[in-house]
């Protein structure tokens, strides 16, 4: 059964996975409307397979598929081919077989220097949506609680005065492009996927430890609360 658990990072929703795929695919389809809309997708094992989910219960409405164009919240400096790459994986998994034409697909341009690549998708976004990001952010929970690519120690966390979206070099993994806090600020909502043992440590501390978002970087969604939903599995929030 569904259990509700209010915190500092927004509601924490507890159900099993395949409840929480179907409560993503709910809102994907919900915010349809007569205008395009925009989801940042996030990498990650639980996104595939909530790719390979929506895919075998044919999840996503067609006015969904159509009226969505499609991002990712951060990006390895990778080609799409890649099996590094988290929109490679989006495309791979849920775009290409559910035939999602190419005008809606917007990866970020890897094909540039991690600084070029940031300042073109920033660029981009500003002539298509001077104050909005993602109408939907997906995002994930690393054991260290990083959210999309804002790692422990991230020079970009706090910063003043950045852009919604920036490139950032994390220690030993390599260039990042990544949502910044000022991003995530312009999204209409964002969703969390959580699921795992591993996960329950990093959940309670965003949630629920004192204020270090250095540390962890997941508490600076505590910020904008309101329009933040967890959806995480039994195991995830143990510790809640």
């Amino acid at each position: 059964m569904a259990r509700l658990i209010p915190t500092l990072a927004g509601d924490v929703h507890v159900l099993p996975r395949d409840a929480a795929f179907a409560e993503l695919a709910r809102r994907l389809n919900a915010q349809v409307s007569a205008r395009p809309v925009s989801v940042g997708l996030s990498g990650g094992s639980t996104p595939k397979a909530f790719y390979a989910w929506a895919r075998a219960q044919s999840a996503l409405s067609f006015e969904t598929l159509l009226r969505t164009d499609w991002h990712v919240s951060d990006e390895r400096c990778v080609p799409l081919r890649s099996d590094d790459s988290n929109f490679g994986h989006a495309a791979r998994g849920l775009l290409d077989p559910l035939g999602v034409p190419a005008l809606r697909r917007h990866p970020w341009p890897t094909e540039f220097t991690p600084a070029v690549a940031a300042e073109a998708y920033d660029d981009a976004w500003t002539r298509r949506s001077p104050r909005r990001a993602f109408d939907l952010c997906v995002l994930g929970l690393g054991d260290d609680s990083h959210i999309a690519s804002l790692w422990p120690g991230c020079p970009l966390i706090g910063a003043p005065g950045l852009p919604r979206f920036a490139a950032t070099e994390w220690p030993g993994r390599g260039w990042r492009l990544t949502i910044t806090e000022a991003g995530l600020a312009q999204c209409g909502a964002i969703v969390v996927l959580v699921n795992g043992k591993s996960k329950a440590a990093a959940l309670r501390a965003v949630c629920e430890g004192d204020l270090a978002p250095a540390t962890h970087p997941g508490q600076v969604l505590r910020a904008w609360s309101a329009k933040v939903t967890w959806l995480a599995d039994e195991e995830a929030a143990a510790l809640l």
